[in-house]
């Protein structure tokens, strides 16, 4: 490892309260969301950091009151030398009237080596540790010959996809890093996509007509369209239990693909026969599967279904899929993301990790979602990365390990640093024993 390097990672440890000191800051800016809308001083503040370390800004509403800010640090040999996304998200999980936290969420507080408050496992340890690297590095002088692009995002926790509008505006590079919460596991993850089914009836009737129906020479051709969706759930529940037979992928149980009836909507009052039902579902898919994949597998599952009842064959099922948001349409697209192990920006993070940790990196997948899947879905060779475990995120009184923040900070200032300086022709397993 390069002295300087050395030296500079050293410093983590002897500075730690300014870094304990800047996640406290960012904690205390109110982001969560719901009710969303609310980023902008903390975006303005990462615009600030960014800028006084010498990187370009780009800030722009994705919402009002709800920027994304990308800030870029040309290196000194673009041309030849990789170039790094580190991605992570500002906004944090609601915080309700009725739950009972020790201290004010957003008053965060240090006790027995943990940083207490909304966001710090999820996902603002990450993004100070983050940060904290990149003044390190700045402050020390040492030149990154690739380019380093750092993307602070709104919107993950409400489905908005902040890094997909990054995605969008051009911005790429040769490796990402999400800094989301993984206890420090190099992660891929599955995908979530959300959906809406509609049953319609093509006309409405009084609810006395009902009699007409149901019984034997009643001859009205109409039915309840919240009893036909009682088709279209025992559909779904069998298509689930058809992927738990035959769908698998390493490291998730057995299962781990699941289509949940979250919300169900229908009918306009007691004096009519329902004729419409609305049907909003949550399908989880593994990291080897595409969310156009899914929606067909479940689409043509349920036309099936319709064909198979007389009612449904008239007036089949319709379909809306993703959203992009959970607050403005009621619908949200988290795409997977395969981890490559054998990548060499796989591999040089998680020998980053062992040279810190003296212990082996464990390359696995997260049992959640995190924007993670925008940068693959864009063609950007990714991996999850941060410090805090599942247990806290979203959990009242949520924390984040003091150690475990020390260590991440120093792992990912290794890595910035190692990538930056690696030459743009390397491949895998050319690089790695000079790491």
């Amino acid at each position: 490892m390069d002295k300087n390097l050395q030296l500079l990672i050293q410093q983590v440890d002897e500075r730690k309260e300014e870094l304990i000191e800047l996640l406290k800051e960012l904690i205390s800016f109110e982001t969560p969301a719901p009710p969303a809308r609310n980023t902008k001083e903390a975006q303005q503040y990462v615009a600030d950091f960014l800028k006084r370390y010498g990187f370009s800004i780009d800030l722009w509403d994705v919402y009002p009151n709800d920027p994304n800010v990308v800030g870029v640090l040309k290196g000194s040999d673009s041309e030849n030398y990789k170039s790094l996304i580190i991605n992570g998200h500002m906004d944090v999980a609601e915080v309700n009237d009725d739950e009972e936290w020790e201290t004010d969420p957003f008053t965060p507080t240090v006790w027995e080596d943990k940083v207490i408050g909304r966001g710090a496992a999820d996902m603002k340890g990450g993004i100070a540790g983050a940060l904290f690297a990149i003044q390190l590095l700045r402050e020390s002088g040492l030149e990154l010959p690739g380019d380093l692009t750092f993307e602070s995002v709104i919107g993950e926790e409400v489905g908005e996809a902040g890094t997909l509008q990054c995605c969008r505006r051009g911005y790429d590079a040769d490796f990402a890093v999400v800094v989301d919460t993984s206890d420090l596991h190099i992660q891929g993850q599955g995908g979530v996509i959300t959906g809406w089914i509609t049953v319609k009836s093509k006309q409405t009737f009084h609810d006395a007509t009902r009699k007409d129906m149901i019984h034997a020479g009643g001859n009205l051709f109409g039915a309840s369209a919240i009893e036909k969706m009682m088709k279209v759930i025992e559909g779904l529940q069998e298509l689930e239990r058809h992927w738990a037979v035959t769908k698998s992928y390493p490291g998730y149980p057995s299962g781990t693909t699941t289509i949940n009836p979250a919300v169900i909507e229908g009918g306009r009052n007691a004096a009519f026969i329902a004729d419409e039902c609305r049907l909003w579902i949550t399908v989880h898919f593994y990291p080897n599967e595409t969310y156009e994949q899914v929606k067909e597998e479940v689409e043509q599952h349920i036309l099936n279904v319709a064909k198979g009842d007389l009612w449904l064959k008239e007036n089949p099922p319709t379909f809306e899929w993703g959203g992009s948001s959970m607050i403005e349409d009621r619908g949200e697209i988290f795409p997977s993301l395969e981890i490559d192990p054998d990548h060499l920006g796989t591999q040089m993070l998680a020998q980053s990790h062992e040279n810190v940790s003296e212990k082996g990196a464990v390359v696995d997948v997260s049992p959640t979602v995190t924007d993670g899947g925008w940068l693959s879905d864009a063609g950007i060779p990714t991996a999850i990365y941060g410090p805090g475990d599942l247990n806290n995120a979203h959990a009242v009184n949520e924390q984040v390990s003091i150690p475990q923040l020390i260590e991440y900070t120093k792992v990912i200032l290794q890595f910035i640093y190692t990538w930056s300086h690696t030459n743009s022709k390397e491949k895998m397993g050319e690089e790695m024993d000079d790491i």
